[in-house]
């Protein structure tokens, strides 16, 4: 191990690492007694077309993470421009995050974003523990692609894209 590695200033390196610009998408998924959970994140990617792949990751912390299990059902929500608060609901803790909030549950009671520029019905393909967080790997089986704006995170706060 390269001995810089060992005194990396955590808040720097995620400062450096926010210098890069990503969508923003809500997780949803089916919480205990059925309820819908949702989780705010910008650790998406696609990972393959052929099969169709997805990637995103989720602290080990959380209290969702066990959720997580291959085979169980998810859904993306990728966020347009002016969710920004919606952004921020979903990544705060809170009993019901959907309450008030236009969204509908697919057949598996998955729950999507009304109003959301994309989503994507999934099933966890694997979740692996890499460092301190899940890599969370789902397949699409499902999919709807709207027109607008993709909200931007960087450096901490959300932006526009300057077109």
């Amino acid at each position: 191990m390269d001995a810089t590695c060992a005194v990396l200033d955590p808040k720097a390196l995620r400062h450096a690492c926010g210098r890069y610009a990503t969508g923003v998408a809500v997780i949803g998924a089916c919480g205990a007694d059925d309820r819908p959970i949702g989780l705010t994140i910008n650790s998406f990617a696609s990972l393959s077309l052929a099969p169709p792949l997805i990637l995103w990751s989720l602290a080990l912390r959380s209290p969702n993470a066990a959720r997580f299990t291959p085979g169980s059902p998810f859904g993306v929500s990728i966020l347009r421009a002016g969710h920004g608060e919606l952004a921020r609901r979903f990544a705060k803790p809170a009993d019901d995050k959907f309450a008030g909030v236009a969204h509908r549950r697919c057949q598996r009671g998955v729950p999507y974003l009304d109003d959301a520029l994309a989503t994507l019905a999934c099933r966890v393909e694997r979740a692996d523990a890499v460092g301190d967080h899940l890599l969370i790997v789902g397949q699409v089986e499902e999919f709807e692609v709207g027109e607008g704006e993709p909200l931007v995170f960087f450096g901490g706060e959300f932006v526009q894209l300057g077109r």
